[in-house]
């Protein structure tokens, strides 16, 4: 599947038309989702769980869902944020990653 054909099942599964409305939905769904992947690694790392990558599939995919309605509810794509990423870790790093200049780096 394609981005844009991602945003397009996103936008058929929200309900959500007010603005104001899918910021929230989406700022809270992305913390709740996060919270729900930091546990499933927390008890990978301490409580001795194996990885069921499967749960971890569909955490993240609920994450991504709240981070589409995110950008596309301001008028961005989830191609827009990715060229963004990129364009700016490479200016970062240009040679790769580099400790010195993670440390030492302006923005």
């Amino acid at each position: 599947m394609d981005i844009a054909t991602y945003a397009k099942e996103v936008h058929r599964t929200c309900s959500i038309e007010d603005q104001r409305e899918r910021l929230i939905l989406s700022a809270l769904g992305i913390a709740g989702e996060s919270g729900e992947i930091v546990d499933l690694l927390k008890k990978v790392l301490y409580h001795s769980h194996d990885l069921d990558t499967n749960d971890l599939c569909k955490e993240l995919g609920d994450l991504l869902w709240y981070m589409t309605v995110l950008s596309e509810s301001v008028g961005l794509t989830l191609d827009d944020i990715m060229q963004a990423n990129v364009a700016k870790l490479r200016q970062r790093y240009p040679d790769g990653f580099d400790p010195q200049r993670s440390k030492n780096r302006e923005q």
